[in-house]
């Protein structure tokens, strides 16, 4: 009864609230009538709806679709990273709530990352270490994956060798540019997934890349679609993720990105790099630098699933295990 008299209510309220309003719009001049349309729709693009959560089993508002933010010049977060000093962790004090995932596993670069800071592996030893991941990553696959760069033929013998020994894990995955012709090697080594470097950051975007962030993601979106229409389910590698505009580039990007991977009924997996290792493990601490916050920020706002996250940090401030954790 209560809640049928409330219904009731709310639906008199509204026919008497769009009454009032239908005759107000009588009397207004077309000029006046364009802009209240305007209004109403930002108003309805703004709309969210609360719907319970089939993951928190809690009444929540939809998340906010964020747009890219085609700006003419980069954001550096100079107040950050201004070069004449260490970087500044900046304090907002909000706080992300914990979140488990159902599983955790290690997704391995030694075969890409290690061979950049040190002498190239020989075959043998890439394989003997591929042996030993294997061993260590037991019939559950705690080490899920390795990767390998595809360039050279060194390279592609390297993953011959390993795919020869028949080992379940860790899976073989490799890496290349955002260029399509990599493909075409990735698909001749019989491989199921690539990552795939999308750098995010403005520094990137416009400095390494001379592109605006508008023309970047369409480039990777391009990229990921021809990852699906090859059967392959990429990975994307947000490059410097801890120096870039995370509402303004990276959600309404791997929005994107999510959308392409529904339509094409195909996984896609995305991978945060703290490239400079900026990344900071303290509660509170504001975006970009907060591990915490990207994370969250990632499943809440871009709708990624915890098992296609991946969490890549370096250790240029000693923070590798600990954001890692914190991840």
């Amino acid at each position: 009864m209560a809640v049928s008299m409330t219904n009731m209510t709310v639906r008199i309220f509204t026919n008497t609230i769009n009454n009032t309003r239908n005759n107000t719009r009588n009397n207004m001049s077309n000029t006046e009538l364009d802009k209240i349309d305007s209004f109403d729709a930002m108003d309805n693009t703004n709309k969210r709806r609360a719907k319970l959560s089939n993951r928190t089993n809690l009444l929540e508002m939809e998340a906010v679709r964020y747009e890219v933010q085609d700006i003419p010049s980069p954001n550096l977060f100079r107040e950050f990273f201004e070069y004449t000093e260490i970087p500044k962790v900046g304090f907002n004090f909000r706080t992300s709530p914990y979140d488990m995932p159902e599983q955790i596993y290690i997704t391995d670069s030694t075969f890409r990352d290690g061979q950049q800071s040190r002498e190239p592996y020989t075959l043998k030893q890439i394989t003997d270490i591929f042996k030993l991941m294997s061993r260590l990553s037991g019939p559950n696959g705690i080490i899920r994956q390795t990767e390998f760069f595809t360039y050279s033929d060194r390279d592609k013998a390297a993953i011959r060798a390993c795919q020869d020994l028949g080992l379940e894990f860790p899976q073989i995955t490799t890496w290349i540019r955002a260029k399509k012709e990599d493909f075409k090697i990735v698909k001749e080594m019989g491989v199921k997934e690539t990552g795939i470097l999308t750098s995010c950051s403005d520094y990137h975007i416009f400095y390494k890349l001379g592109m605006s962030r508008k023309q970047a993601m369409n480039h990777y979106l391009s990229v990921v679609y021809d990852a699906f229409e090859a059967g392959i389910k990429p990975r994307c590698h947000l490059e410097d993720i801890t120096r870039a505009d995370f509402y303004g580039f990276v959600v309404p990007f791997v929005t994107a990105v999510q959308d392409m991977a529904r339509e094409a009924k195909l996984p896609v997996k995305i991978r945060l790099c703290d490239t400079m290792g900026y990344g900071v493990p303290y509660p509170g601490a504001t975006m970009p630098r907060s591990v915490a916050g990207v994370i969250y920020g990632l499943k809440q706002y871009a709708g990624v699933p915890s098992e296609d996250l991946e969490w890549h940090g370096h250790n240029d401030f000693y923070k590798a295990v600990v954001n890692a954790a914190t991840a």
